[in-house]
């Protein structure tokens, strides 16, 4: 299954507090049951004014439909081709 990195612009994301936070991962857990469980959310990281989502997913389609439905941005959606990290160095 494809894995995304999910874009959002979210001005003063890094300032929201752990309630909102909380409300607004309800919203998208609420989402992703009706959509079922080809898409999955994974994690994301709060910076700035951004934050970047992890998901799996069959096709981008369903990244947007889930964003569409939650009410988020996603400003950009680029496919995982490759995993890298430190043990990539390794021969």
């Amino acid at each position: 299954m494809p894995k995304y990195i999910i874009e959002r612009e979210v001005p003063g994301a890094g300032k929201l507090s752990p309630e909102k936070w909380r409300a607004s991962a309800q919203r998208s857990c609420g989402v992703l049951n009706e959509l079922g469980p080809q898409i999955q959310w994974i994690e994301s990281y709060v910076a700035d004014d951004k934050v970047y989502c992890v998901y799996i997913a069959p096709n981008e389609e369903m990244i947007r439909e889930h964003a569409r439905r939650a009410g988020f941005a996603a400003n950009r959606i680029s496919e995982v081709k490759s995993i890298i990290d430190p043990t990539t160095a390794e021969e």
